[in-house]
């Protein structure tokens, strides 16, 4: 025969509890509660008790029968049910979790002291998923509290995202190689137990000889705080194992009472006898295999199963749901004026009460026992949900010490509801750390999640963001793109401020650049102290020494102009950068357009009857030049009063940085800048070419013919270029046609003069000039 102590215990808790409301005068005034115990040994037998206790609860009113508690299996209790129910007939259990049972439509009359496993379940998967838990394997036992629960487990575990890669049922009787081949080749490292004290005992008996991978284990409240599972050979399974509780409980005078069991008490009970035998090793009858039962052995002097408890985690549920039945009898039989205050219904007299009447108050039950704990129903009948997280910590004696690590309480707002002290934590799996249990490594940061559809959702895969995306945090299921002015780093997980990008005055391009322009500054600096030092010379007479001077003036300007295309781009300088450019270039060619007419009008002078010099003195030389000049002027207020350049950060070039440049603003008023340097220029180099037959010591037709033929070159391969040119090597490309066509006229004009007024000065002279224009018959 097979005992099952702690059903003694609840049958013992009955009895003290209706002792303790019979002797409360004020709970039950006149009225007092009897009991009748049946045998729960056998599905079949309690079913039987059932309907018995239904039958025999019609004799007499002595004997009424006003509410049912029991059973602890869910199966069983809902056996029960489908049999009181249709008399109305109150039904209370201790200790029946499945969900199921919360169908009013299905149980009308049941209530329970107990939390549904709809609850463990929730906090079954908010731990699994506090310690990063998603891939987990199942054991289950064949019946309705398992199986039930597994539903409800599977229903809710892609809420939290936790996945289930094998859920095997484990018989008592049969095979269970299918059970020692999931653990063996699962990857899942957590196991949950989702079995009765029964099952989980066999389980733990046959499986404790076997090399299996360590696992986490998790147990349910059905064995979780069951000190007898735990021996030495089991702790390579137990040791760690994690669940969750019914929550300690003390009651006063209760474990003394349980503790008095004595047979002499008992004497019609033939099972407290057998049981008194079978713990002791003795008999009430003559025997000549056991010594004689005294009756007064000591239970807490041997090791036992009834007496090894230190709290009530189940048996004040069994005391709430007495009391849940004498507070509705209670309510029952108060009465005001008639009527009963809770209902408004008619006053019942305690000779009257039907099961029906008490069914109607247990909805309405509300009470506080001596112990502090609050016990009320819903509209399903469930009672307030609350549980212990408890920790086994096996020593290696076997003894075992059951640790209280948090708690769950659905009485707390979400997100705190499960409370953890990681501290007092000991772990399974072989080692003193949380084990990983994923399909999958979570996508690290710079990654997106996808889900493989040919796979559970925990088996997902990961693939990088793509170009100019990011991903923060592990397992984003999507890619952030970057703001405009920021690009990803490396790793992808994070956007980084672009680098931002500019012709610096630092860098080697730069410096080169700055270099050049100042050696052109020194070079013009220099042929204008030759020239200024030799301005009496005919060679520098030969063609007006003041637009001389004033081409000097407006080179070493192309030259210094160059360098506001250096630097960091700003409203300043982008705006002086191409109208400086613009003009100076332009009072560049018109000094040289102006000597260039010159040089046609004084040779044309020389012919009998001619007033050419007359019409093109020094007074028109300069009026030519200022109003050549004076037009780009004002080509350059009308764009810059219109659309004027401003800096801007170019974003669509580079996507990994950002290119600092001048916008044109009025692209018209570039390239009419630009045109109409090129039209000044093309005038000189046609005026130019038709005076190059002309005496070239002192005059410069043919320098400047060459120079201009440069200067256009440079321009014209400047346009393709500059359009193409990506970045600052627009930039680049615009400061080296500057430099290029300025150096060309500095050296075509004005070297091979300095070079005979310093090498070659007796070729520097008037008589020199009268030979070569009669050598041309001029």
């Amino acid at each position: 025969m097979r005992w099952n102590y702690r059903e003694l215990r609840f049958a013992r808790t009955i009895m003290f509890t209706v002792e303790e409301i019979n002797q409360d005068s004020k709970l039950l005034q006149g009225v007092r509660l009897g009991y009748r115990l049946y045998n729960g040994c056998g599905s079949e037998n309690v079913v039987r008790a059932a309907v018995q206790a239904v039958s025999e609860g019609k004799e007499n009113c002595n004997g009424r029968m006003l509410g049912l508690i029991g059973h602890s299996s869910s199966g069983v209790t809902q056996d029960i049910n489908h049999i009181v129910s249709p008399l109305s007939v109150p039904h209370l259990s201790h200790l029946s979790t499945c969900a199921c049972l919360s169908n009013k439509k299905i149980y009308p009359t049941f209530f329970r002291t107990v939390p549904s496993d709809f609850f463990q379940i929730s906090a079954l998967l908010q731990l699994m998923k506090y310690f990063e838990w998603r891939w987990v394997g199942i054991i289950y036992s064949p019946s309705l509290y398992s199986s039930e629960g597994l539903k409800t487990f599977g229903k809710l575990s892609s809420h939290y995202g936790i996945c289930i890669e094998y859920s095997v049922k484990y018989w008592k009787s049969k095979s269970h190689d299918h059970v020692v081949e999931a653990l063996k080749t699962s990857t899942a490292k957590v196991v949950l137990l989702f079995m009765s004290l029964s099952y989980a005992n066999s389980f733990l008996s046959k499986f404790e000889g076997y090399d299996i991978p360590r696992k986490q284990y998790i147990g349910t409240e059905a064995w979780i705080t069951q000190r007898e599972l735990a021996t030495v050979e089991r702790k390579n399974i137990l040791q760690g194992t994690m669940g969750f509780a019914l929550p300690q409980a003390s009651q006063p005078g209760l474990r003394d009472f349980l503790l008095q069991l004595k047979p002499l008490d008992e004497p019609q009970s033939e099972i407290v006898k057998a049981l008194w035998g079978h713990m002791f090793g003795c008999s009430f009858t003559p025997s000549n295999t056991s010594v004689m039962c005294t009756g007064s052995e000591d239970l807490l002097g041997i090791p036992n199963g009834y007496a090894d408890f230190k709290e009530f985690r189940t048996e004040i549920n069994v005391y709430k749901a007495v009391y849940s039945l004498a507070h509705a009898l209670r309510s029952l039989l108060q009465c005001s004026n008639g009527l009963n205050p809770t209902t408004g219904k008619a006053c019942v007299n305690k000779s009257e009460v039907r099961p029906k009447d008490v069914l109607e108050h247990l909805h309405h039950v509300n009470f506080t026992t001596s112990s502090g704990d609050k016990v009320y129903f819903d509209e399903n009948g469930d009672s307030a949900s609350r549980y212990d997280l408890v920790n086994w910590q096996i020593s290696d004696n076997g003894s075992v010490e059951i640790v209280n690590i948090g708690i769950y309480d659905t009485s707390l707002t979400q997100g705190e509801n499960l409370q953890l002290i990681n501290s007092k934590i000991t772990w399974g799996g072989g080692n003193n750390k949380v084990v990983k249990s994923v399909c999958r490594e979570p996508c690290p940061p710079g990654t997106r999640k996808a889900i493989n559809k040919n796979r559970p959702v925990c088996c997902f895969d990961c693939f990088e963001c793509p170009e100019g995306t990011i991903s923060n945090k592990s397992d984003s299921t999507e890619c952030m793109a970057c703001p405009p002015e920021f690009w990803p780093n490396e790793l992808k997980d994070k956007c980084l401020s672009k680098p931002t990008e500019y012709l610096s005055y630092k860098e080697i391009m730069g410096t080169l650049l700055t270099i050049f322009s100042c050696i052109g500054v020194f070079l013009s600096l220099l042929v204008f102290i030759i020239f200024l030092t030799h301005k009496e010379t005919p060679i520098v007479k030969a063609n007006n020494s003041e637009l001389s001077f004033l081409l000097l003036f407006s080179l070493k300007l192309c030259f210094l102009c160059s360098l506001t295309f250096i630097g960091r781009p700003s409203e300043w300088s982008c705006m002086l950068r191409h109208t400086a450019f613009g003009i100076t270039f332009v009072l560049c060619i018109s000094c040289i357009l102006g000597k260039t007419l010159l040089v046609l009008v004084a040779f044309r002078a020389t012919l009998p009857g001619s007033s050419m010099m007359k019409r093109f003195g020094p007074l028109q030389q300069r009026l030519s030049v200022v109003m050549v000049t004076l037009v780009q002027v004002v080509i350059c207020i009308l764009w810059l009063s219109t659309n004027p350049p401003f800096p801007k950060m170019n974003m669509k070039h580079y996507k990994e940085k950002i290119i600092l440049e001048c916008d044109l603003g009025s692209a018209v008023g570039f390239w009419a800048v630009l045109g109409y340097i090129g039209c000044l220029a093309l005038l000189c180099f046609v005026l130019a070419f038709l005076a190059r037959k002309l005496p070239d010591t002192f005059n410069e037709a043919k320098l400047i013919t060459f120079s201009m033929l440069i200067f256009c070159a440079v321009w014209i391969t400047f346009i393709p270029a500059y359009v193409s040119s990506p970045g600052k090597f627009t930039v680049a490309v615009e400061i080296f046609a500057i430099l290029a066509s300025t150096f060309g006229l500095l050296i075509c004009i004005f070297f091979p003069k300095c070079y005979i007024i310093i090498f070659r000065p007796q070729q520097n002279s008037k008589k020199l000039l009268r030979v070569k224009v009669q050598a041309r018959g001029l």
